[in-house]
Parts: C-alpha cells; structure tokens; sequence
C-alpha cells in the first residue's frame, strides 16, 4: 500500500496505547474525533490515523493536529477496506495496547482511562470493551444488542492476530472480521461506563454493506472497487463473484466485429447482470455509465466479470462526447429513470433506446413519472417487458404507439451459459408420490391459509430464498402452523444450481393473485402488466408454472403461458391438486416447457435485439 507520512518527528518513548483510526471520505467528522482524543484524562497514547484514500478535504482538516507528536497520519492513494487499513496500523503500532476510533465516532474524556484500568485489573483478560451511546438517546452498557462489538468500544492487547482484509471477505460482521480471533485468546470484560458514542449517520460502514440500505453494490460504488467480491453482509446471503464469474474474466475480449456497434449500457442491470455478455460475444464493444446510488439488488459497475469498459462517474459528459457510441441502451428498473433521463437529455443526438423492466407505477409514487414518460416520449426505440405493458403505455400516451420502432423482450433474463449441460434432477413426487411446489423468491399471493389448503389438497410448498425467508418469519409461523410437515424452507440457490435445484419439483408458482381489472387495461396494475424473474428461472429448469386463473382478465404471464403452454390454471388449492396428480398432462406440460428452455434466456434474443438498434440506428439516420 503505497503511503505518505505526515507527522511531527519529535522523538518520543513507546505510549502504552495505541490508537488507531481509520478514515474514508469523513473530512465532516474526523475534527470531532479528534478533539475527543485530545480530552482525553489519560495522555499515554499515540494515534496512527490511516486515511484508505479519501478524495475529500480530510488531510486539510488534519494538518493543524500534526504538530502534536504523538499524532501521525498514513494516507494511501486508493482504498483498499477497513481491514487493511486496520493491519497496516496494527504494523506501525507501538503501544502495548490498541485501540480504536473511527473518524465518524467519539470518545468521552474518562474512556481511554476506563478501558486500560479494566483491563491491566483482568490479567487474564485479552480485552476490554465499555458501554456505548448508538442512537441521539440510547444507550448499551456493553455490546448493542443484535451488533457486534463496536471499534470505538474496545481496547485490546496486542497479538499477532490480523482483520480479514477485502481478498478475504467483506462483511459488517467484526466478530468473524478480528473479535472471534481474540476470543479464542481470552475473556472481554467491560468497564460498566458508557464512554463513547457510535455515531449514527447514513454513511457508515455497516449501512453501506447491510441489505437492504445497502449491499454489494452500493458497497461497491461507496469504496471505488473494481475486483470481484466475496460478500456477506449479517442481514444477506454469501457471494462469490471471485469463483461466480472467473471463467468469464479469464477469458480474453471477442475481436471487435467489421460491424460491431459501441453500445452505451446506461443505468443498472439488475439480477442477471452477465447477460450483457452475449452482446460483446457477438463482436460488439460494452461500456457502461451506471446510476451512481444503486440499490442492493442493482447490479452496477465495476461488473464482476469483465469486459465492459465503464465511463468515469465524475466527468461521464465528456467521457460520451469522446466514445461517440453508436447507440445508447438506457436500462432496466424505476431506480434508473431520472439518471437515464438525464443522460437522454444530455445527449439527444446520439440514438437512445429505453429498456423498461418495472414500475410505471412506483415512478408515479415516487414523482418521477414525467422523467419516465420523458424517456418513452424521446427515445428512439422502446423496448416492453410485455405486449400487456407496451398496450398499457399506449393508453397513457397515445402517441407512441407507431411514433419509433419497439420490441418486446423482458429486461431481465438470465444467461445461457449457466444451464447448457446442466442434467435434471429426479423428482421428490417419484420418491414419495406427493406433488411438491416450489416458490424461489417470496411467496407473493400465497397466504398461510392458501398453504393449509395446499396442504389439504397434499400438496408440498418449498419455500426458497434464506434472506427473503427472514423477512417473511410472521407469515412461515401461521403457515407452518396450518400445514405441518408440508412447508419447507430451503436457502437461496445461485444461477448455476437452479437445473438441479428446481427440476426436484413438479410445478413452480408466479405470482398468485386474482386480477381485478376486469379485461380493462387501465384498470391492470403491476401483477397484471408483470412478467416477474421467476417464470425463467423456472423455465430453464424444465418446471411447468403454476398460477390463479384469471380467465377474462388481461394478465400478461397468463397470456404467455397460455400461449407457450407451460403451466396449469386454477381456482382453488383443491383443484390444483387434482391436476399435480394428472401425471400425463404434467408430462405433456414438462416437454414442452424443457423445448422452450432457450426463449427463456438473454441469448435466445441477442441477435434479434442487436438488428433492433441497427433498426433504431437506421431509422435516425434516415
């Protein structure tokens, strides 16, 4: 880690405590911090302060504080996490003792005093740890309850003990980062005294990691990281994008074709986030200007597997000017919808086409609807995730419909690569001779007494997804409840398993809902317009689709699976159950599904959307 030093070389004896405080980007904070330290009753410190690349005003607010020797102050040109900046302090450290104080946090002045007393009265003690303020007026007298051990709390004695560091894992969990190693070392003990405060504010690390206000893309974006992560938030699931998506990075770029197009993916790309690659595939150059603040789910770059070329976020006006795509592809969701606006508008000499997944409704919530319709209005193609939702914006402007070339191609669908070769699993129905569902992701639409109905009708649910499961603990209490022995919670399965994983069940569920709209498409909602994600991780598994029947509604995944003849339509769970034991309608129904794998993929539809933007591009020019 590259390193300038900045510090008052006075010469000094080695302080009984080290302190070290690792900052990013906290230029608002830090000064506070500081000051704490310097009130501090006891003085035998010094202070390493590891600056993990910051780009603000943080080393100008530090410089008065230099003249103070025992201060110093370490700043690398990039960040590189928490826990390198914390083993690069714990290299530099004289004391016979660490502490900690993050830059956004406080110290009371009687802390350091409380802590080494507690400790050097436990010998036999590794640590020491005090009471913290969390919140403007709550308090612990030790650790939060359901956080771990707080830096700003702790005092320890030096070991040859590190923190993971980012190559190892990202996590919010300190315990697994460094505390579980001193653990095994001996006892914490506590001082009793709320002595220094954990700052609470929207930037702080454990928010930016923890789903759902933060994750592995605002993690990302926060920190500037490029390299594929290993991630495990305290509130998510574990992701390897290092071994995920290895082959993919270890394969060199495709030739850039005679014909190839410098196509400009502008927003976020969601789950499947890899099905861009089919495009490079086809000999075409990506690059990418991603929404600045992404959620969790939003894949945004860096992108783990290589082979898009992203624009600088901080100058990304005249990065385009000098690119000059030949097409710019504003996607997917309703986050994106100002900040592709914003590049339209920047940008209306350069063809743009507008890819929407979901949430004409939301925007309207969320006051961006005139954005969205900005986008439909002035692009010069439009892409619908359904005929029903192309139908649906055309009875809000009527002035699209034939005003620019469109498609209709859902946004979202997973790459090919993940299932060819992939066998099938045999059946839990051919073991036990029970029908068995499956639901991967939340079980919209299914409430607890539909579950003790399916259980009536002996039919099994598997319930998929550990996060999701989290989130719906009320609702597997009351359904477990009403069908024992039928529910069945199982954790989430990525991508590459879904084959294996979802071939064990005979039918899968969309969606369950009774539509409302009557055949009316401005009275449809979002389920009726929806064609949700789950319908292809189904379907590449060979899995027929189970859903209400809406028969004289506008439903759009009723009508697709009408029409592919992919799954089974129903009233009740009595009924449903009837048809799971018509074993060869199932059949039929699994044949056909396992013929149409392929539709289901981004790839089946690469070749047609790339003649799409040459259409676009014609059409602009002509």
């Amino acid at each position: 880690m590259p390193i300038s030093i900045y510090s008052e070389s006075s010469p000094h004896n080695s302080p009984l405590v080290t302190v070290l405080m690792p900052t990013f980007e906290q230029s608002a904070f830090i000064c506070r911090a500081l000051e704490s330290l310097l009130a501090q009753t006891f003085t035998d410190w010094e202070l390493l302060i590891i600056d993990d690349g910051s780009r603000d005003q943080t080393e100008a607010i530090i410089a008065p504080f230099l003249t103070d020797h025992r201060i110093k102050f370490y700043r690398g040109e990039e960040n590189r996490g928490l826990g390198a900046a914390l083993n690069l302090g714990l290299s530099l450290a004289g004391g016979l003792y660490i502490a900690y104080l993050p830059s956004d946090d406080v110290i009371y002045r009687d802390h350091l005093a409380s802590l080494v007393a507690s400790l050097e009265s436990n010998p036999e003690a590794i640590a020491a740890l005090s009471g913290v303020r969390h919140h403007y007026n709550k308090t612990a007298p030790g650790v939060i309850p359901g956080s771990p051990l707080q830096l700003v709390q702790a005092l320890h004695r030096r070991s040859d003990d590190r923190w993971l560091e980012r190559a190892d894992l990202v996590t919010d969990d300190l315990a697994k980062m460094y505390w579980d190693k001193l653990t095994a070392r001996g006892e914490f003990v506590g001082t009793g005294q709320v002595s220094c405060e954990w700052v609470n504010h929207p930037a702080q690390r454990h928010k930016v990691i923890q789903e759902p206000e933060g994750g592995i893309n605002p993690y990302r974006r926060r920190y500037r990281v490029s390299q594929p992560l290993r991630f495990h938030s305290s509130a998510g699931n574990f992701i390897d994008e290092v071994s995920r998506y290895q082959a993919y990075r270890e394969r060199p770029d495709t030739p850039f074709a005679k014909d190839g197009l410098k196509i400009l993916l502008v927003g976020e790309l969601a789950y499947n986030a890899d099905r861009v690659l089919a495009l490079e595939e086809r000999g075409h150059r990506l690059y990418g200007l991603w929404l600045p603040n992404p959620h969790w789910y939003n894949y945004v770059g860096p992108l783990p597997f290589g082979h898009v070329e992203d624009l600088p976020p901080e100058n990304w006006q005249e990065a385009v000017r000098s690119l000059q795509p030949d097409i710019i592809y504003g996607l997917l969701n309703w986050q994106a919808v100002p900040f592709a606006y914003a590049v339209r508008q920047a940008f209306p000499d350069i063809p743009f086409v507008w890819h929407f997944k979901e949430g004409p409704f939301i925007c309207l919530e969320r006051g961006t609807w005139p954005q969205l319709l900005g986008l439909y209005r002035e692009c010069d193609g439009q892409i619908y995730c359904s005929p029903e939702m192309r139908d649906w914006f055309y009875t809000v402007a009527p002035e699209l419909a034939g005003k620019s070339p469109c498609l209709v191609l859902d946004g979202d669908l997973p790459r090919q690569a993940w299932f060819k070769n992939r066998g099938l699993s045999r059946r839990l129905s051919e073991d036990d001779g029970q029908p068995h569902t499956v639901v991967p992701g939340r079980p919209i639409g299914l409430h607890a007494h539909l579950v003790g109905e399916l259980a009536q009708a002996g039919v099994h649910l598997h319930f998929y997804g550990d996060y999701t499961q989290g989130q719906w603990q009320e609702w597997i209490i009351r359904a477990e409840r009403l069908a024992p022995g039928f529910l069945h919670l199982h954790q989430q399965v990525d991508q590459e398993n879904w084959v294996e994983e979802f071939s064990k069940y005979d039918a899968g569920w969309l969606h369950f809902f009774q539509s409302e709209n009557q055949g009316e498409l401005r009275r449809s909602n979002w389920d009726d317009l929806n064609i949700p994600a789950r319908l292809a991780t189904l379907a590449v598994a060979g899995v027929p689709v189970l859903q209400r029947d809406n028969t004289g509604a506008i439903v759009a995944t009723q009508s697709l699976v009408r029409q592919l003849d992919i799954g089974l339509f129903f009233s009740t769970m009595a009924e449903l159950g009837n048809q799971l034991r018509d074993e060869a309608r199932l059949e039929q129904l699994r044949t056909t599904i396992r013929q149409r794998r392929d539709f289901f993929t981004f790839d089946y539809h690469a070749n047609e959307l790339i003649s799409f933007f040459r259409q676009v591009i014609a059409a602009r020019k002509g």
